[in-house]
């Protein structure tokens, strides 16, 4: 019993909250009521590849292999993040305008003129990117109830579906989640190596431990219990990845995850939302990233959100994991010493902004 209650102790403090947050009346009246300003346009140095041909056709831009594809998901409880996150990976690009955005929201979430598109196309007029409308009904009947409401949230698994979504000739994407900023070349991220059959590459934390991420129903089951046998499985952000979606599509990855989500809702064999899937999936195949791209937990824990410092060694991405976000912190005059490198990258426009 002791045993037990340090693993849920562990699940509480200390694990990295998947992000989207489901949207209440309070939090999208506020979202709605904010306005970004424009951000400053960014160019191609003059040795990067060109990703357009003669004809300059939006599918064969799309279609490039020169492009750095990215993909985010958009909520208007996150929309502040993600306007930040997007400036950054522009500002510290080599080649910015060879990124392609594709943005994942929730078909219900928007319309009109408070639209993701139209939010996104008003701070950045130059921006390659397309939007996907997530049917919440897809995924919405495999979820269960996690130890917080917030992670039950349909757009917290669009990540298992970029394959579906995108287009077949992206091969390759990172996913990043809303709360991060980087401070280096994304391109650096997605050249990151894939070996043989890989599908994914993460920063792996194998000191965490992994076995309180999945319940005593999960390890008492003599055939669940040998899921990770013969992997060397190690935790793992999901809210940092670079994937191979052609290798995605052929392993059909998006059905062994939906296998397990169903399996959950038979027997309880885990506590959180969209992470454990990842990890019984993909813990222990991944190809290793440098930590240096994810400086996770900066947003302390998932319900007191404490300050917390970086990790030793180098940075080139800074994610605010965990309750506490750098801009609900600066609103609340309550900030964290880190939040203030957060802060150059906020788009919000306020009655002070001199545009």
């Amino acid at each position: 019993m002791a045993k037990q209650l340090l693993s849920l102790l562990f699940l509480l403090f200390s694990i990295s909250t998947p992000l989207n947050l489901c949207i209440g009346t309070t939090t999208t009246t506020t979202a709605q009521n904010q306005q970004f300003r424009e951000a400053p346009q960014f160019y191609n140095s003059p040795n990067c590849p060109s990703i357009s041909d003669e004809s300059d056709s939006s599918e064969a831009t799309i279609c490039s292999s020169q492009a750095v594809h990215v993909a985010m998901t958009l909520d208007s409880t996150y929309i502040r993040g993600s306007m930040a996150a997007i400036l950054s990976v522009l500002q510290h690009s080599s080649c910015p305008q060879n990124i392609i955005f594709h943005f994942v929201t929730s078909a219900t979430s928007y319309g009109g003129a408070l639209s993701p598109r139209a939010t996104i196309s008003h701070s950045f007029p130059y921006l390659r990117f397309r939007i996907y409308p997530f049917d919440d009904k897809a995924v919405f009947g495999l979820i269960s109830t996690s130890i917080r409401s917030a992670l039950d949230c349909p757009l917290n698994y669009a990540r298992s579906y970029l394959a579906n979504l995108l287009p077949t000739c992206v091969k390759r994407v990172v996913y990043l989640d809303s709360d991060l900023i980087l401070v280096d070349d994304i391109a650096k991220l997605a050249a990151t190596q894939l070996p043989g059959d890989t599908v994914l590459a993460a920063p792996e934390y194998c000191n965490a431990n992994f076995t309180a991420y999945f319940t005593p129903t999960f390890w008492s089951n003599p055939s669940l219990s040998l899921t990770f046998s013969n992997r060397n499985a190690c935790y793992f952000n999901t809210g940092v990845m670079v994937i191979d979606l052609d290798r995605w599509r052929e392993g059909d990855y998006t059905t062994k995850i939906e296998e397990w989500m169903e399996l959950q809702k038979r027997m309880r064999i885990y506590e959180l939302g969209s992470l454990p899937p990842f990890l019984l999936v993909f813990a222990g195949k991944i190809a290793p990233v440098d930590h240096r791209w994810n400086q996770h937990g900066l947003g302390g824990d998932n319900f007191r959100g404490l300050c917390r410092n970086l990790h030793p060694g180098p940075v080139s991405l800074l994610h605010w994991s965990g309750k506490g976000k750098p801009w609900a912190r600066l609103d609340a005059n309550r900030p964290c010493a880190l939040d203030a490198l957060w802060a150059p990258y906020d788009l919000l426009r306020t009655p002070f902004t001199l545009d």
